[in-house]
Parts: structure tokens; C-alpha cells; sequence
């Protein structure tokens, strides 16, 4: 019993070591950055922003609100034997991240779906991948105007309609924040590991990719999709800024996407070899 404990554990280590060297090999951590630059720099992308600005920070406000009402004395008096005197500080820091981490949850299934499907689409139109957009939406010529304004009806949507298994899982691993440090960190990779390839979601319909699929795309980038959505994660976690972040790292989501697919196109026609290479690379 002992040695199959052992080898269990072995190989678990193997599997997180083997996920983290190709986490740092893949930089996919850094598109979240890249989205954050490419966002701000290009203001046809800030439409969709800008038109559920109100209602999203409506609903955090809320959320704030409740949280700090009903959450901050029992987690307060639970911090108060791990950080000490610090507790109170320490509290209003956590209640203000899980409020903006809630409030990303919730909008995103309520809320602002719409508007991550047009940047998502917009940023792809943006990087010359319109004829990949075109096939579950209409796209307008270059001469309607800016990548958004290109974008018309679709065809259908990509994401679940709203069920209560994020916000579940969210209280489930919400008690991993009462531990310093360590568990914030632990909270974080386990949001991350499914906020990564969630990120593809978009992407994955306009490939017409099914469930098996996209589970063998997904494997194949094991490392990258956690670093990708560790990143995103973190910047979703800041307080206000929250919303902001979703934009953008959908934005960093479809840059991605158009890399993979620039990376195809080069390897069409070439070798079997170079072939292999970019579908590695990708």
C-alpha cells in the first residue's frame, strides 16, 4: 500500500513538473500583457466595454456591498488566528477580491457574454483573421469601418447559458484564502487550470472543433492554458479593474488564437517535418 502511495506520488510530481516546463516554455502567461497593450491601443475595442460599463459595475457595487455586510466579521474573526493584529487590513483586502472575482462570474454569464464575443471576434478581424470569423458570423468589408463595426449577426454562441457550477466551485475553494499565502496561491492555480482553456471557448466553435477534439487541442497545451489562465485570473481578482481585465484578456484569448492560426498557415505547403514543428509551436 505504501509503494503504490509512493508511486502515486511520483508520478503526480512528474506531471506537475512536466506541466509547469512547459508552462514557462510556452510564455503563454504573457498573452494576458500583450491583450492589455493591443486592447488599449486600439479603440474600436473599447465599444463593447463601454456599453456594459454601467450594469457591471452596478452589479459589483452590489456585490461589494453584500460581502463586506454579511462576510467580513466571520472571516475577519477566522484571519484574526492566522495574521493577527493584521486581520482587519488583511480581511478587507479578501472581501474586496473575492468581490470583484464573484462579480466577474456573474457577469460573465449575465451579463457581458455579447460584448466578449464581439472583442473576441473584433480582435481576430483586427489581426487578418476574418475569413475565420466568417464562418458562425457575418463580417462586413474593410470598407464598413473599424473591426468591430465589421462584425455582423451570428450564427450561434459558444458559452453555456448560465448554471450555477462556477459559483459553486467558487465557494468551494473560497476557504483555501483563510490559509496565507499558500492558499491564495492554491486558489489561484485551481481557477486558473479551469480559466484557461474556458478562454478558447469562442475559438474552439469557430474551429467547429467537438468535445473530443477539443480535449486533445487542450492536452496538447496542458501547461500553457494554466499559465495563460493563472495570469488572467490574477488580473481578474483586482478590485474594479476587474471588468476591465475580462476585455482584455479575451483580447489576449483571441491574439493567441490568431497566432496559432498565422502558425498554420505558414506550415501549409511545407514539409511534414516543419509541419510537425508548427503544430508544437502552436
Amino acid at each position: 500500500m505504501a509503494d503504490k502511495i509512493t508511486s502515486t506520488a511520483k508520478a503526480e510530481a512528474r506531471d506537475i513538473s512536466a506541466t509547469a516546463q512547459e508552462a514557462v516554455k510556452s510564455a503563454a502567461y504573457l498573452y494576458p500583457l500583450k491583450g492589455i497593450a493591443f486592447f488599449l491601443s486600439h479603440r474600436p475595442l473599447w465599444s463593447p466595454l463601454l456599453s456594459k460599463l454601467a450594469p457591471t459595475l452596478t452589479l459589483g457595487l452590489g456585490i461589494t456591498t453584500f460581502m463586506f455586510a454579511f462576510t467580513y466579521l466571520p472571516q475577519v474573526a477566522v484571519l484574526f488566528f492566522t495574521s493577527g493584529p493584521l486581520a482587519a487590513i488583511t480581511t478587507v483586502l479578501l472581501v474586496l477580491s473575492e468581490s470583484s472575482t464573484l462579480t466577474m462570474v456573474l457577469s460573465k454569464a449575465l451579463l457581458i457574454e455579447d460584448a466578449l464575443i464581439d472583442t473576441f471576434d473584433g480582435t481576430l478581424v483586427a489581426r487578418g483573421q476574418a475569413p475565420l470569423v466568417e464562418r458562425q458570423r457575418q463580417v462586413k468589408s474593410s470598407s464598413a469601418g473599424d473591426s468591430i463595426a465589421r462584425l455582423g449577426k451570428l450564427m450561434g454562441k459558444p458559452f453555456a447559458k448560465f448554471t450555477p457550477t462556477a459559483i459553486i466551485r467558487y465557494f468551494m475553494y473560497l476557504p483555501l484564502n483563510f490559509i496565507p499565502v499558500v492558499g491564495t496561491v492554491i486558489f489561484v492555480l485551481l481557477q486558473g487550470r479551469r480559466t484557461g482553456p474556458n478562454a478558447h471557448s469562442r475559438y474552439y466553435q469557430l474551429k467547429n472543433m467537438d468535445a473530443a477534439q477539443r480535449e486533445k487541442f487542450q492536452e496538447a497545451r496542458k501547461g500553457a492554458y494554466t499559465s495563460f489562465g493563472v495570469a488572467s485570473v490574477v488580473l481578474e481578482m483586482v478590485p474594479v479593474a476587474g471588468i476591465l481585465f475580462a476585455f482584455t484578456n479575451t483580447t489576449a484569448a483571441a491574439l493567441w488564437a490568431a497566432d496559432i492560426e498565422q502558425a498554420n498557415e505558414k506550415a501549409e505547403g511545407s514539409s511534414p517535418e516543419l509541419r510537425d514543428q508548427a503544430k508544437k509551436a502552436s
